[in-house]
Parts: structure tokens; C-alpha cells; sequence
């Protein structure tokens, strides 16, 4: 686990704002925190510096991209070696269908979020992909019947 950085209210006022928009100006973020341009731009250079600012992406509806199907698929490994889970690891991050991929604990080794077309191309990737790799044991699949809530912002309220 990585240690948690120290953070000030400008700093957390400006991780909010740039979780929900990313393409803030420095004077336009300067505004929303109440600060300067330039220390808002050092602060966010900073906190970038720190890995707490990551990439800046922009987020696609996948219904409207074809891709309307989440299914959450769980992973049971043959052996839980460290090779093993690196070999898998390796192989799934290569997949580019899973968007999503936990190692978690349980009864079950890893949570994959594949996005699909629908059934069929589930099908086509859990068969002839995910399932082609030698390390699997077994699986199970929940297909999402509708999305209810899904959030990217991690908050920072009480930092």
C-alpha cells in the first residue's frame, strides 16, 4: 500500500474540481479554489509530482459506443504462485476488452470488468480469450442488469 500524502484544503478543493472536470484552466481553477493561477498551477504540478494527479483522460459512454454489456467475471487460478498470478497478470492486462482487474480475496483470485457488445461477444472473449489461458482453473460471470451508480472521483472530504 502506498502511504497517503499530507494535503491542505487548496489542494483538496483542487482534486475535486479536477475529478469532475480535467480541462480547468489554471485561471479557471485558481477561481473555483480561491487561490492564484500560478500557485494553483504549482500545486497541481506538485500533486502530479506525487502521483496523486494521474493521467488526464476523458470518459465515453460505452452504450453509445456499441459496448452497452459489463459483465464482472471472477478468476480461480490453477495454483496462486507468484509467477503464476504475474504470468496472468501479464496476459490480462494485454486484454483489451477488460477494463477492470482486482486480485482480490475470497473464494475467488481476480474480478475482471469486461465491456461487450452483448452476449455473443461476451462469449467470444470469455472463450476464446480469457479463457484460453492456461492458468485459469475456473470462472463465473455476473452480467450488470443496469448501472446504478458509477462514480471515478475518489472523495476527499475528510482528508
Amino acid at each position: 500500500m502506498n502511504k497517503a500524502i499530507q494535503i491542505d484544503s487548496i489542494d483538496r478543493k483542487i482534486i475535486e474540481a479536477l475529478q469532475v472536470n480535467g480541462r480547468l484552466s489554471s485561471q479557471e481553477l485558481a477561481e473555483r479554489v480561491g487561490s492564484s493561477a500560478a500557485s494553483c498551477w504549482r500545486r497541481v504540478r506538485a500533486l502530479e509530482e506525487a502521483g496523486v494527479l494521474q493521467e488526464t483522460v476523458r470518459l465515453v459512454d460505452p452504450v453509445l459506443l456499441g459496448r452497452g454489456l459489463d459483465v464482472f467475471c471472477q478468476i480461480r487460478l490453477k495454483s496462486q504462485g507468484r509467477s503464476q498470478r504475474a504470468v496472468f497478470e501479464t496476459f490480462i492486462d494485454a486484454q483489451q476488452d477488460v477494463v477492470e482487474c482486482y486480485s482480490i480475496s475470497g473464494d475467488w483470485d481476480y474480478l475482471l470488468h469486461v465491456v461487450a457488445k452483448d452476449v455473443a461477444d461476451y462469449e467470444r472473449v470469455l472463450m476464446h480469450g480469457i479463457l484460453d489461458h492456461d492458468a485459469i482453473a475456473s470462472s463465473s460471470s455476473i452480467f450488470v442488469l443496469r448501472r446504478v451508480k458509477h462514480k471515478t472521483a475518489i472523495p476527499v472530504h475528510d482528508l
